[in-house]
């Protein structure tokens, strides 16, 4: 599906991701109309004043409300579902908000879209929702389980549903690089476990690869892209050379490693050059455009500790160096 004169509807579009997305989209897929639909009217003020093209609209609203995400998705061929509830902490703190906002708020999306006959929707995800141990790990399961059994109820219709999932990404607000940079002029990094290891992923690879899943889903999938790993440790060493390191310990609802694909959902997945996909068992799901893949070994698992690629100490370097730049101008 070419996205060339489609109308989008991103929730969550004043985050991280929705701001590189929008700068990519408009500047390379010539969209009709891409709607920006969050709940915070100071970030989408302040969107408005760093993106002023005419194909923007701006929607003040949240996914708990289904009735005003069915009037936002009025003529829309394309529904990128980014809002959430992320922090891990403030999860575990706030449980009701976070089935609020990432269950109750992904079945709204979902219903208003099949009311009003979109033709995609493609629901961003986690690691943390393999083998959930955290709360928001938990929601983003449910999430993801809804978004996939969703393509059952299209009946006649032609809306299609997939999600996406990956780790961390680099410079996201509250992920660990920008703490980092904030803790350099102490002197000071805390660090949870020397052992810890992460993937890695840019806003930029993300926005890329939600937009490829975009343009080949059939519906059902969750598309998982093949991304490095890094130690924790490493990346002290490439921030904070200087620093001293406080360990403070795991925090709750953390792991030491992270997992993309389970070996119980390795059974049913397949790899291709770039990707992974999980692929759903139910009678009906098509393999059409899967033939080229090909099926994972047993026991296999997607793990950042286990993980092939990995980012050197010179890697990370250049890519804090590139996020100094924007955080601190200097």
């Amino acid at each position: 599906m070419h996205l060339r004169d489609k109308v989008i509807l991103l929730t969550g579009g004043t985050g991280s991701f929705g701001k590189k997305f929008t700068e990519i989209i408009l500047r390379e897929y010539e969209p009709r109309k891409l709607i920006i639909y969050s709940r915070d009217e100071l970030k989408q003020f302040e969107m408005q004043q760093q993106f002023t093209d005419e194909r923007i609209r701006f929607f003040i609203g949240d996914v708990r409300d289904r009735d005003r995400l069915l009037r936002a998705m009025n003529g829309v061929d394309i529904v990128v579902h980014a809002a959430a509830l992320k922090q891990v902490p403030s999860c575990e703190y706030n449980p009701i908000e976070a089935v609020k906002t990432n269950i109750h708020g992904a079945e709204n999306v979902i219903n208003a879209a099949l009311d009003a006959c979109v033709d995609k929707v493609i629901a961003l995800s986690t690691d943390k929702a393999v083998n959930p141990v955290n709360l928001y790990g938990a929601t983003k399961l449910v999430a993801e389980k809804l978004f996939v059994q969703a393509n059952s109820y299209r009946g006649d219709g032609v809306t299609q549903f997939s999600c996406v999932r990956y780790g961390n990404v680099v410079g996201s607000r509250g992920s660990v690089i920008p703490l980092f940079l904030s803790q350099l002029p102490t002197g000071r990094v805390t660090v949870t476990d020397t052992r810890m290891t992460r993937f890695w992923i840019t806003l930029e690879q993300g926005v890329r690869f939600v937009i490829s899943c975009i343009e080949n889903m059939q519906g059902g999938e969750i598309f998982i892209p093949k991304i490095p790993s890094m130690r924790i440790i490493d990346l002290v060493k490439s921030v904070a050379p200087e620093c001293d390191i406080e360990y403070i310990g795991m925090r709750p609802g953390e792991k030491l490693h992270e997992v993309l694909i389970s070996e119980d959902e390795a059974r049913h997945s397949m790899e291709f050059d770039d990707f992974f996909i999980v692929q759903p068992l139910h009678s009906w799901w098509q393999t059409k455009s899967q033939q080229k893949g090909k099926s994972l070994p047993d026991g296999f698992r997607y793990s950042s500790d286990a993980n092939p690629w990995w980012l050197s100490v010179e890697e990370l370097r250049t890519i804090v160096a590139e996020l100094r730049v924007e955080y601190t101008g200097k």
